[in-house]
C-alpha cells in the first residue's frame, strides 16, 4: 500500500514538475520564430546598407560637370568620356533578345511534358525534365566555351564578321535561361493541370485541349513570373556576354553588331582600372543593375501576392 502511494506521489510530482503541453510547444515555436524574424531583419538591413554604399559611392560620379560623367553615351576614356548609357541598352537589348527566343520555347517545352501522351514517348519526357533540371547545374563558363567554338563560327559564316555579336550571346542567353523558366512554369501549371485533368478526360478533351484552353488561360501571372526570373536572370550574367558579345561600347544596331553588356563592362574596367573617373562610373553602373534587378523581384512579389490574394478569394467564395 505504502508503495503504491510513493508510486503515485512521484508519479504526481513528475507530472507537476513537467509544464504543460501548451508551454512546451510555445517554447518550441518561440526561438525558431524570433531567429526567423532576426534573420529577415538582418537580410533587409543588409540590402539597405548595400543600396546606400552604392549610392553614396555613385552619387560623385553622376554629378561630375561636362559630358563626360557616366550618364553619356560615349566611353572614350583616353578622350575624358565615361558614359556608360551604350551598356545599359545592350545590356536591356540582350536581355530582351534572349527573352523573345527563350520564353515562347519554355511556354512550349513546358507544354509538351504535360500533355505527350504516347507511351513510347515518356521516355523521352522523363529524360527532357531530367535534362532540364540538370542544366541549371551547369556552370555559365561552360556554356561560354562551347559557344567560342561551336556557335561563333556559324555566326561569322551567317551573319559575316567576327561572330562575336548580340545574336551568338543572345542565343547561349536562351540556353542559360530555358531551364529555369521551364521548371517555374512546370512548377505553376502542373498541379492545375492534373485536377482537370480527370474530368477533362472524361468530357472527351484531350491533354493538349485542357492546357490550352484551361490551364494556360488562367496562368498569367505564372507566365509573367517565369519571364520576370528569365529577365532578371539574364541581365544580370557576366561571363556570355563577356566571351561572346564582342565588348564594343557603342549601341548596337542590329543583331549581327557587338555590343557590351553593363555586367562585362563591370568586369572588364575592374581587372583594369584601380581609382579615376573610370573606376568610379562602375559604382553608376552597379546602381543601374540593382535597380532593375530590385524592380524584376519586386514585380514577381507583386505577382506571387496577387496569385496569393486571388486563390484565397476564391477558397473563400467556394466555402461560403
Amino acid at each position: 500500500m505504502s508503495k503504491n502511494r510513493t508510486r503515485a506521489g512521484l508519479q504526481g510530482g513528475s507530472a507537476a514538475a513537467l509544464p504543460p503541453a501548451g508551454l512546451q510547444a510555445a517554447d518550441h515555436t518561440d526561438n525558431p520564430g524570433l531567429a526567423l524574424r532576426l534573420s529577415v531583419w538582418v537580410a533587409v538591413l543588409a540590402v539597405v546598407l548595400l543600396f546606400a554604399m552604392v549610392v553614396m559611392a555613385a552619387l560623385p560620379a553622376i554629378r561630375l560637370p561636362g559630358p563626360g560623367g557616366p550618364l553619356d553615351w560615349v566611353w572614350q576614356p583616353a578622350q575624358g568620356r565615361f558614359g556608360i548609357l551604350p551598356m545599359c541598352v545592350g545590356s536591356l537589348a540582350l536581355a530582351a533578345v534572349a527573352l523573345l527566343l527563350g520564353w515562347p520555347l519554355a511556354v512550349g517545352l513546358s507544354c509538351w511534358l504535360l500533355t505527350e501522351e504516347s507511351p513510347a514517348l515518356q521516355p523521352l519526357v522523363r529524360f527532357t525534365e531530367s535534362l532540364v533540371r540538370f542544366m541549371t547545374t551547369v556552370p555559365t563558363v561552360v556554356y561560354g566555351f562551347a559557344a567560342v567554338f561551336l556557335l561563333t563560327p556559324f555566326a561569322r559564316a551567317l551573319l559575316g564578321g567576327t561572330g562575336m555579336c548580340l545574336a551568338a550571346a543572345g542565343v547561349m542567353l536562351v540556353l542559360l535561361i530555358l531551364p529555369t523558366m521551364t521548371l517555374i512554369l512546370m512548377a505553376g501549371l502542373r498541379p492545375r493541370f492534373e485536377r482537370l485533368c480527370p474530368w477533362g478526360l472524361a468530357m472527351g478533351f484531350s491533354r493538349f485541349d485542357l492546357v490550352r484552353l484551361f490551364v494556360l488561360p488562367r496562368s498569367g501571372r505564372n507566365l509573367a513570373s517565369a519571364a520576370v526570373l528569365g529577365f532578371g536572370r539574364a541581365v544580370g550574367d557576366t561571363l556570355i556576354p563577356l566571351m561572346l558579345a564582342g565588348n564594343a561600347t557603342h549601341v548596337p544596331g542590329g543583331l549581327a553588331e557587338s555590343m557590351r553588356s553593363l555586367t562585362a563592362h563591370m568586369a572588364l574596367v575592374t581587372a583594369n582600372e584601380v581609382g579615376g573617373a573610370a573606376y568610379n562610373s562602375l559604382f553608376v553602373a552597379g546602381l543601374v543593375l540593382l535597380a532593375v534587378n530590385t524592380a524584376a523581384s519586386l514585380a514577381l512579389r507583386r505577382l506571387v501576392s496577387r496569385k496569393n490574394e486571388t486563390a484565397a478569394t476564391a477558397q473563400h467564395e467556394a466555402s461560403a
